[in-house]
């Protein structure tokens, strides 16, 4: 039996190995904002501040190329530790067919490998998926495939996800049943039809069935909405809602507009300050929606959202 002796070339040559593969790590595709920056594992991403955990949605890279390994850099990049992830990006990752008439056969039968794969993948980087938004839960969906999205949900590491809040009260009634089945929350998205009282029926339909607030289209809707009753609305079902999005849009009174942060209507820093005050352990999900500026990015314009809501924190 011979022993390795680490002598002095030997401990070089590891230190060269190292910073190789840390430079290897460090190499991000430039998208067409042609941003770039180092990433490397010992630098993870936290945007948790007193508390408060601050996610974002795939949706807010919209304009950028988004397969799931880049999606998973520009996350990373933003500063953030954790996501609302649209199906789009882990189903094309997983094979989904192209031909949209396969789609349902596909996901009837898809293994969860290649779900399980993003999981490690974005659990690496520091990254956790905390809430999953396949287009596989509506009405037209067939039971194989809202099936197929709780398992996918699961294999990513959450146990909500997200879907639009539908109009038809069999449907969430429907859904339901599947997240007591799989006993995974669904967090209903609401857009402008928001009220006090909008989520009701599907509250009283299953405990599995929740709320994805997003608090910046509650100011923007009218129907007597206010930044107070949006504070009271969430301590009211706080124990309801599995997530928020969060952006700032004025009144419909002002315009509606999507803005940047801190001018419009929604009152960011007191929901965070809510959020921290009663330890409330849902995330808030930057959600970017208004116009990018000339010579910025999405990347660039969501770490201003974070840093907006770090700010707020202190």
């Amino acid at each position: 039996m011979s022993i390795q002796n680490d002598g002095p070339d030997t401990l070089l040559r590891r230190e060269f190995l190292k910073k190789s593969l840390f430079a290897s790590m460090a190499v991000i595709a430039a998208g067409k904002y042609g941003f770039a920056r180092s990433l490397t594992l010992p630098h993870r991403p936290n945007s948790k501040f007193h508390g408060v955990q601050i996610g974002v949605i795939t949706y807010s890279y919209r304009d950028m190329p988004g397969d799931i390994k880049q999606i998973l850099q520009y996350v990373v990049e933003s500063g953030i530790n954790a996501i609302e992830l649209m199906g789009d990006a882990v189903e094309d990752y997983a094979g989904k067919p192209a031909d949209r008439s396969k789609v349902a056969e596909w996901r009837a039968t898809v293994s969860m490998d290649k779900f399980k794969e993003v999981r490690k993948m974005f659990n690496r980087a520091g990254v956790t998926i905390y809430a999953f938004k396949p287009d596989a839960l509506n009405k037209h969906n067939t039971d194989a495939e809202i099936d197929y999205a709780m398992n996918a949900t699961r294999a990513l590491g959450s146990d909500v996800v997200t879907v639009e809040l539908p109009g038809d009260a069999a449907q969430s009634a429907r859904l339901g049943k599947f997240g007591e089945k799989h006993k995974l929350y669904i967090g209903y998205h609401a857009h402008t039809q928001a009220t006090d009282t909008a989520w009701d029926t599907a509250l009283s339909q299953s405990q599995y069935n929740t709320m994805n607030l997003d608090c910046g289209h509650y100011i923007a809707s009218g129907n007597g909405n206010t930044p107070e009753s949006l504070l009271a609305l969430i301590k009211n079902k706080h124990d309801r809602i599995t997530s928020l999005h969060i952006k700032d849009r004025k009144t419909k009174a002002d315009g509606g507009q999507n803005v940047p942060w801190g001018q419009g209507d929604t009152p960011i820093k007191e929901i965070l300050n809510l959020i921290r005050q009663n330890k409330y352990k849902f995330p808030a999900t930057i959600e970017l929606e208004y116009n990018i500026p000339a010579g910025s990015s999405p990347v660039q314009e969501v770490k201003k959202c974070l840093a907006y809501a770090e700010n707020a924190l202190k």
